[in-house]
């Protein structure tokens, strides 16, 4: 078994590479603007999980494109 596949169960919400952190929050705020999700800054525990889950449904979406672009020799967005 892989060793990320282990420590997932115990921290699934950490960034995996600590300097790309701001740029996932900065697409996070983007994504929920274009959605037009209410974002604040800090906490969101309110907000509902079904907003939750499009703004992070989108978040996948975008990076799986943008690594594809990437893996095809294009440019990444």
């Amino acid at each position: 078994m892989y060793q990320n596949q282990q420590n997932s169960t115990t921290s699934s919400n950490r960034t995996v590479v600590p300097e790309a952190k701001q740029a996932l929050n900065n697409m996070k705020f983007e994504i929920a603007n274009e959605l037009g999700i209410n974002l604040k800054q800090g906490y969101n525990g309110d907000m509902p999980s079904r907003q939750a889950g499009y703004i992070g449904g989108y978040m996948v979406k975008r990076l799986i494109e943008q690594a594809e672009r990437a893996m095809s020799g294009g440019q990444a967005k």
